[in-house]
């Protein structure tokens, strides 16, 4: 029987129990209680064996435990005899210390004093270094081999370092610089064929001697002055041609920003920050120009008239900014390594030459759009062409009004805002200043200022027709206004809203002067009626044909009215008021009525009121 399962941690009895039994239940099912026996008696035994093997083990231990303690014992006395000689020890070494603090001191004196000796015998060794270079240094010189003077100046400048303290310490300076101009006269030459030509391996060693004698300022501006000569004579050579100034700087900035490609490629291989020297070079050459941008702005500005200045200068100033942002593309993946301050520097030369027109937008908006609103005419001989040329101004000038907003937007990145809402007021004080001259003009010719009498007032629908479109373009005006532009023209809106006010009643009391002479002229109450009612229906035909939504103050008789869906319903709410009145008054004047004609009369106005009812719905 295996008893190891009884050690296991997830001992289960049943499962154990189980198991036992299921063996016997295969091998001899009849068997059960015999085998129950067997195994009750093999634990018993098993039981027996553990509890012999505790007493033993238990009599073991009590056997051994005084040996136990005795070398407890003798280990806790060896301990405090440790502790004691360890005592014994940290005071002989306090007491060497102390003993000794004076002989450290004497060995650190020496060795100071050997320091000193060999940094003395160093600095002899380099004088001696340097009287032996600056001996040989001439003969270095004739054989014309840059690396091996620069080698001597290199060692001649390490040993000037160590010599800082020589009374001709000053005197070896000078000389040693003017060894470095002399190797510099020496190899001018020979720098400027390696930058022309892109020498890339004698790039690379003019770089190593300048860095060694720290004069890398001088070798880049050897490189800025070659390269900066070629762009430059492009751009003389530009100049040179018929081209409008917007084409000539398209080309050049093209050129600007292929040889930034260029050289990048190559100035990676030769420098260690290439895109802050070609960065340099950009703000060099910018302002190098011979002529410059602004006095090329200024010759083409020259010749064009104040309508066409700034459409001139937003499409220079377009032409920069695409060179401004493809060099920004260019730069993004080298953006890390740039010079923040010189690229900072660069975008001020390429936008400067406009910075003084940014300052002179708002006169030069205000010019343009007065020049522009003088070729916008509003004043015709014929009415309806008058009334025509209104109609159609509104959306002209809301047009330029527009165009100068963009303009602001791209030309001054919305800075000129001030100087805009400045031109925007010039514009539309002149406008409405035109348009109510054109509508003072309007009414002398249509005699709007006389009341005329019913002896002489004549029907004219045609005037009708054009007032109602001049009613319509102000109140289109009005609302464009108020929506957009209202903050530019509060004055001059409240001017147009009296014209506008003026025109309205006027044209008013017209339609009352017809509906009156109708009546009186016409004896028969019931085809006035009937010539009322389609001359109604005609005034709601024109309403319908035209926008009144910008003047629905205007047209609105009192705070009693009701709010309607449609404009035109409040100009026809008032006729048909102003129509019943009236029509009341002329019955009242009727001397007397038979009962047949008071029997019509009733019919006739019950037909009147449902007419009006339908139209007013």
């Amino acid at each position: 029987m295996d008893f190891s399962k009884f050690l296991a941690d997830d001992f289960d009895v049943k499962g154990w129990v189980n198991g036992a039994f299921k063996v016997v239940q295969k091998d001899a099912p009849g068997k059960t209680d015999a085998h129950a026996s067997t195994l009750v008696m093999k634990l018993q035994l098993f039981i027996q064996e553990v509890n012999n093997s505790i007493e033993e083990s238990s009599s073991q231990a009590l056997q051994n435990m005084p040996r136990v303690l005795r070398d407890i014992e003798a280990l806790k006395q060896e301990a405090s005899f440790l502790k004691d000689q360890m005592i014994l020890v940290k005071e002989d070494i306090k007491k060497f210390e102390q003993d000794t603090v004076q002989s450290m001191q004497v060995l650190v004196e020496i060795d100071q004093v050997k320091s000193r000796m060999q940094l003395a015998a160093e600095a002899l060794q380099e004088a001696d270094k340097w009287s032996t270079l600056s001996a040989d240094i001439e003969e270095t010189f004739k054989t014309q081999d840059v690396a091996v003077i620069s080698g001597k100046l290199t060692a001649m400048q390490g040993s000037l370092v160590m010599l800082v303290d020589t009374p001709d310490y000053s005197e070896k300076c000078v000389q040693l610089e003017a060894l470095k101009n002399r190797l510099e006269a020496l190899t001018s030459t020979q720098i400027v064929s390696t930058f022309n030509s892109l020498a890339t391996d004698q790039a690379k060693l003019f770089v190593r001697v300048f860095t060694e004698m720290d004069r890398m300022p001088q070798l880049l501006a050897y490189y800025y002055k070659c390269h900066k000569a070629q762009l430059l004579s492009v751009w003389e050579s530009i100049c040179q041609s018929d081209a409008p100034l917007k084409q000539q700087l398209s080309e050049f900035y093209d050129t600007l920003l292929s040889t930034w490609h260029t050289q990048l490629q190559w100035s990676s291989q030769v420098f260690k920050n290439p895109c802050e020297v070609l960065t340099v070079l950009m703000i060099q050459t910018l302002g190098a120009m011979v002529p410059t941008i602004p006095d090329c702005i200024a010759g083409a500005l020259k010749r064009y008239t104040g309508d066409c200045r700034v459409d001139v200068l937003l499409e220079l100033h377009q032409t920069a900014a695409n060179f401004s942002r493809s060099l920004e593309a260019a730069m993004q993946p080298q953006l890390s390594e740039c010079n923040l301050l010189k690229v900072a520097e660069l975008v001020s030369c390429v936008y400067s030459p406009y910075k003084t027109y940014q300052m002179q937008y708002g006169e030069l908006e205000e010019t343009n759009l007065l020049i522009q609103l003088s070729a916008v005419p509003l004043e015709r001989g014929e009415v309806l062409d008058c009334v025509l040329e209104l109609t159609h101004s509104v959306q002209k000038v809301f047009g330029l009004a527009a165009a100068a907003v963009d303009r602001c937007v791209k030309f001054t990145d919305g800075l000129g805002v001030c100087g805009l809402i400045k031109a925007l007021r010039a514009l539309f004080s002149k406008y409405v200043s035109d348009f109510s001259v054109t509508l003072q003009s309007i009414r002398k010719k249509y005699k709007l200022e006389d009341t005329p009498t019913s002896e002489v007032f004549t029907e004219d629908w045609t005037a009708f027709q054009n007032s109602v479109r001049i009613i319509a373009t102000c109140g289109e005006l009005l609302r464009q206004c108020g929506y957009k532009y209202a903050l530019f023209i509060q004055l001059s809106l409240l001017e147009l809203l009296h014209f506008t006010l003026i025109i309205s009643l006027l044209h008013y009391n017209y339609m009352i002067n017809i509906f009156k002479n109708n009546i009186k002229l016409v004896y028969n109450i019931l085809m006035s009626l009937i010539k009322i009612i389609l001359t109604i229906k005609y005034i709601m035909y024109m309403c319908m044909c035209v926008n009144l939504s910008g003047i629905i103050s205007v047209l609105a008789v009192g705070d009693d009215v009701p709010e309607l869906e449609n404009t035109a319903d409040y100009w026809l709410g008032s006729i048909a008021r102003a129509t019943m009145q009236t029509y009341c008054d002329v019955i009242l004047q009727l001397p007397e009525l038979s009962p047949h004609a008071t029997k019509q009369l009733f019919l006739q106005l019950f037909y009147f009121y449902f007419c009006l009812h339908l139209l007013i719905l």
